[in-house]
């Protein structure tokens, strides 16, 4: 999927892996892989240590006063040694990894070679190599991770002949059994996919006094009025309806006069023809009937070291420090949120369904994946650049002087969005479809109108944007649900914006906190304390 080199790298350690820690926690703090050939001998640790949770990954300040433990002892730990001996590891099994099994324990022995790596202490000689090493360590933990998801463990898959709804609705599916549903929802094209951050409007909302709230973006490149109203009325269970739904688009999805080429495609879909049969998308519900290996990670020491928490391993090393898997060159870029890969050069596999068994009504399962294939194909840039949350943030700053260098102008009179503009017919009815079922259960909608630049409004798009802001003030005051209109909030500010009518990171951060900030919208209370992490 997507992304490029490390812009910058800070001078702190902790702001390098403080992206990664969290993911390293959830990834792995039990890892259901099999077990690398390890060996602890009896008394080599204390049975007091190994009850203790593991430790943050980030080395503690030294300056910082810590408690001792309650052990006998704490004899010495070599962390630089113990993370080379993981670092191998994992380079050996990557290199005949060829199941979703075996990129997992890539990846978890990627995981203990940063953490051991991590451990080396902030006095020590070999600390600023050690820095370096966990950056390296870092993109191959990434790679593993990505192919991990990419390489099937299950032969059966139904599309939706759309590979980022399959992405986007794969990953809401594994969020829900996660943390449950979200307590509000984004929906939308490519605009609200880019355009409103889930995690820049919980911050803010907390910074208000509204804290804890799950937010999710659901959105899809190309959805028009008609996609939404699909992927809340017939695709999703209604126990994974959100409390409030916030539709974030603008008129280019209301125009009947064009041809939904999206939509048209997800409704010929094997996926479309199950749903038919009341066959709803589900993961599997049961987990791995396979031998959980819970890893322990470095434990601080009374003297400021970190405590051997396991033995080595004891597979022979090749490589030593350098080891390195026999992988594509993965760059990286600093997002502010993570980090973020460039796929460029990774090919990834998928496997070939199973015909799916649409007459077998008890099973009520469809496991969901990316489109099926049999040949290799490169990674999904799009799908690779999505957070955990659903948003998709673009880094890059539209530039009329040079962006037009590389592309065509089109005016809006040869757009095809705004072809035979027609703001009834299907779309029209598909918004109306929505909005009566939000309000029969009871979910508040929010439809925000996203900003666009000066350079995208010309004659026949901003008659158009006049028109659509027209009517949807006149259906909000009829139908009850609210209107936020954008659309011009930003006309010069072209570093908000990644092209002429799509918001970047940037833009989707002030978008957010104009939302949160709205005082007129009342936001639902947490519905469950389970955090998103």
């Amino acid at each position: 999927m997507i992304r490029r080199y490390i812009a910058s790298i800070s001078t702190s350690i902790l702001k390098r892996t403080c992206a990664a820690t969290a993911l390293l926690a959830v990834t792995l703090g039990c890892s259901s892989t099999k077990a690398p050939n390890t060996a602890a001998p009896s008394g080599s640790i204390e049975s007091a240590v190994l009850a203790q949770p593991p430790t943050s990954l980030l080395a503690q300040n030294p300056n910082k006063s810590k408690k001792s433990l309650s052990v006998a002892s704490c004899p010495q730990n070599d962390g630089f040694t113990e993370s080379v001996n993981f670092a191998t590891q994992a380079s050996n099994l990557a290199q005949s990894a060829n199941s979703k099994q075996d990129w997992d324990e890539v990846a978890a022995l990627w995981v203990q070679a940063v953490a051991w790596m991590q451990a080396v202490p902030p006095g020590s000689p070999r600390r600023a190599f050690a820095e370096k090493k966990v950056i390296e360590y870092m993109r191959n933990l990434v790679y593993s991770q990505q192919q991990a998801s990419a390489t099937r463990s299950q032969a059966s898959t139904v599309s939706f002949s759309s590979d980022l709804l399959n992405e986007q609705l794969e990953l809401y599916l594994s969020y829900v059994a996660a943390v449950g549903p979200p307590d509000v929802l984004i929906v939308g094209s490519s605009r609200a996919l880019q355009g409103v951050d889930p995690k820049q409007l919980k911050q803010s909302l907390t910074q208000r006094g509204r804290p804890g709230l799950k937010i999710f973006n659901f959105s899809v490149n190309g959805a028009t009025a008609q996609v939404v109203d699909f992927q809340l009325r017939r695709l999703l269970k209604p126990g994974h309806l959100p409390q409030m739904i916030i539709w974030a688009d603008g008129v280019r999805g209301f125009n009947s006069g064009r041809d939904d080429r999206t939509f048209n495609s997800i409704v010929d879909s094997e996926g479309s023809q199950l749903l038919a049969l009341g066959l709803r998308p589900e993961l599997p519900s049961d987990e791995p009937n396979v031998i959980p290996l819970c890893y322990r990670f470095p434990q601080p020491c009374a003297n400021k070291t970190f405590r051997r928490a396991f033995t080595s391993v004891d597979r022979p090393l090749r490589g030593g420090q350098d080891a390195q898997p026999l992988l594509p060159t993965i760059e990286f870029i600093s997002s502010g949120t993570g980090i973020l890969p460039v796929a460029e050069n990774a090919a990834r596999y998928e496997l070939k369904p199973i015909a799916a068994d649409a007459a077998n009504q008890k099973a009520q399962l469809i496991p969901v994946s990316r489109r099926t294939t049999v040949a290799m194909r490169q990674v999904n840039q799009l799908a690779d650049s999505i957070d955990s949350n659903g948003f998709m943030a673009m880094s890059g700053k539209y530039n009329p002087n040079t962006y037009y260098r590389e592309r065509a102008y089109v005016s809006g009179q040869y757009d095809r969005d705004y072809e035979n503009f027609n703001l009834g017919g299907k779309q029209a009815t598909a918004f109306n479809s929505v909005v009566a079922f939000t309000k029969a259960r009871k979910i508040p909608l929010i439809f925000v109108n996203l900003p666009l630049t000066n350079d995208y409004l010309d004659g026949t798009r901003l008659r158009a944007e006049q028109q659509f802001r027209q009517r949807m003030q006149q259906l909000s005051r009829q139908k009850g649900f609210a209107f936020r209109d954008l659309s011009q909030r930003w006309p010069g500010r072209n570093d908000y914006f990644v092209d002429p009518s799509h918001l970047n990171r940037f833009g989707a951060s002030a978008v957010s906190s104009l939302l949160a900030a709205d005082s007129s919208i009342i936001w639902p209370r947490p519905k469950s304390s389970r955090s998103e992490g």
